[in-house]
């Protein structure tokens, strides 16, 4: 049997499991997946439905303006799409070869990245919606409460409560 493995600042580790270095890597990667699991699915019906928003007849009637808005929103999502998937293409990439710490490391950060672009998409849409339906001073502040709201909810409250360690 292996010692425990010392815990390593950043890694999620906690010297009272009495993990190998192997099992955390298996560990961090299954809670990972289950965190992707929760977000793709929401990212996906989100850049589904702006896919299908051209082929609406009202959608003629956006300014110039909005048009633009609503392809940056796009890309945004779309953006935000391919980082959430992109752990799970990188491990058909590197199955099998050993790989699993950069495997982790790698969907870290691209899970954090796509939050990051998906709370900007999403604010993107408020701003989109709002400017349509009450024009663009009430969209302003709705987008900047929506992304003050994601700042908050999914950065600051979850690094207050890493302080709490």
């Amino acid at each position: 049997m292996t010692a425990p493995v010392a815990h390593n600042a950043g890694d999620g580790g906690d010297d009272r499991r009495g993990e190998t270095p192997t099992e955390r890597l298996d560990r961090n990667w299954d809670e990972l997946l289950q965190e992707l699991r929760v977000t793709q699915t929401g990212v996906q019906v989100l850049t589904g439905f702006l896919v299908t928003l051209p082929f609406q007849a009202r959608f003629a009637t956006l300014t110039g303006a909005q048009r633009s808005l609503y392809l940056v929103v796009l890309l945004l999502s779309a953006t935000a799409t391919g980082l959430i998937i992109a752990p799970v293409s990188a491990h058909r990439i590197l199955f099998r070869r050993h790989r699993k710490a950069t495997l982790v490391t790698m969907g870290d950060v691209a899970s954090k990245a796509g939050l990051a672009v998906l709370a900007v998409a999403v604010a993107g849409v408020v701003l989109l919606v709002f400017d349509v339906v009450l024009g663009a001073g009430a969209a302003a502040v709705a987008a900047a409460a929506t992304l003050a709201f994601y700042v908050g909810a999914w950065l600051v409250v979850p690094l207050l409560l890493r302080r709490e360690r």
